[in-house]
């Protein structure tokens, strides 16, 4: 049977004969009952999937596994896929696969680091062949316990094999935002966007917010973020409006969705908006007006970047957003190159005195 990933009411879980499928399960099943969101869920089990392809080809068992074979797993992960007998031949060539983005490396060691520390809790392993990141000291990082690898602030950092590069938040331009906008057709579609732009909630939070969370009269909405944790924020005025409108004119009537964006057409109308759902619109306006660069977290990013830029205390920008670390904040504070310039002119004219 080939290995997938299967989705089912009660979560992900891997399917097929591979080396951890059982072990897989059973850590997946523990970090639904443990409170992660089903999104982080499907995440480790897509990388498990990966895990255990790696670990059928070399012929290893879990209890087999040492850290030598963690790190040929990072280069296996770069290398063309090859074909299994129980899938169509397919011709890959090495130019043609890129090496998956650092941070996606490091998420998959997470979710092995979690899936061995799991089988040492249950006795299957007595220690766990993942190496534990270093600091630039050289010196160890602290171990954090069964998933310790997945807590906020920096220690996240601990777990990482390979080193990602440091990036600035990626904004959208303004004029493409307004472009997006005024393609859209349905008060829904815009309300989402502004809820992104205007709000800087994460398309997730966008579709699993609640009417029963939607204050119009003071102008804000509760958000249910990464976590479980909570929080208020404040939305402009345009975004109600739209939102109004889309209850009012678009939103079927009687509609019991407790989700306050539904599927508006179709055999599902009336259903909570899903992740494809919401890609979907993205990528046909995209396309439609032009707005190539516009997608939900980059919306996101826009917010914080152009609340950081106007001077907005960081400790109320990390609320607002919703962020674990202060560090993710402080990331969005970054000077235009006109006003480096501008600082640089003016510490050379005052050198020359």
């Amino acid at each position: 049977m080939v290995l997938a990933v299967v989705h089912g009411e009660d979560g992900s879980r891997l399917e097929g004969d591979g080396p951890v499928t059982d072990l897989a399960n059973r850590f997946l099943a523990h970090l639904s009952s443990r409170g992660f969101s089903p999104a982080t869920v499907r995440g480790y089990a897509y990388d498990l999937l990966n895990f255990s392809r790696f670990l059928a080809e070399r012929d290893l068992a879990v209890g087999e596994v040492v850290a030598s074979d963690i790190f040929g797993w990072l280069d296996w992960q770069a290398k063309p896929a090859r074909a299994s007998v129980s899938s169509p031949a397919k011709v890959v060539r090495l130019a043609d696969r890129q090496r998956p983005a650092a941070a996606t490396m490091n998420r998959r060691v997470a979710a092995a680091r979690g899936l061995f520390e799991y089988a040492v809790i249950c006795g299957v392993r007595a220690d766990s062949p993942v190496p534990v990141g270093r600091r630039s000291s050289g010196a160890r990082a602290v171990r954090g316990g069964l998933l310790g690898h997945v807590d906020g602030g920096r220690g996240r950092r601990r777990g990482r094999l390979v080193r990602e590069p440091r990036r600035l938040p990626d904004s959208v331009e303004p004029g493409d935002v307004a472009t997006f906008l005024a393609d859209l057709g349905s008060h829904r579609d815009r309300a989402m966007t502004l809820l992104m732009v205007l709000g800087g909630l994460r398309a997730a939070e966008v579709r699993s917010l609640r009417l029963a969370n939607v204050d119009m009269g003071r102008r804000q909405v509760r958000v249910i973020g990464k976590g479980r944790r909570e929080r208020v924020v404040p939305v402009d005025g345009v975004f109600f409006s739209e939102l109004a409108a889309y209850l009012r004119t678009e939103r079927p009537p009687g509609c019991p969705t407790a989700e306050c964006f539904v599927v508006l057409r179709g055999r599902t109308a009336g259903a909570a908006m899903t992740e494809a759902g919401m890609r979907k619109v993205f990528r046909v306006h995209r396309d439609r007006s032009g707005a190539t660069r516009v997608r939900p977290h980059r919306l996101r990013h826009t917010y914080g970047t152009e609340l950081a830029a106007a001077g907005m205390d960081l400790l109320v920008l990390r609320q607002l957003m919703g962020h674990v670390s202060p560090d993710t904040t402080a990331s969005y504070v970054h000077l235009a190159p006109e006003t480096l310039a501008a600082e640089y002119a003016k510490a050379r004219a005052a050198a020359r005195l």
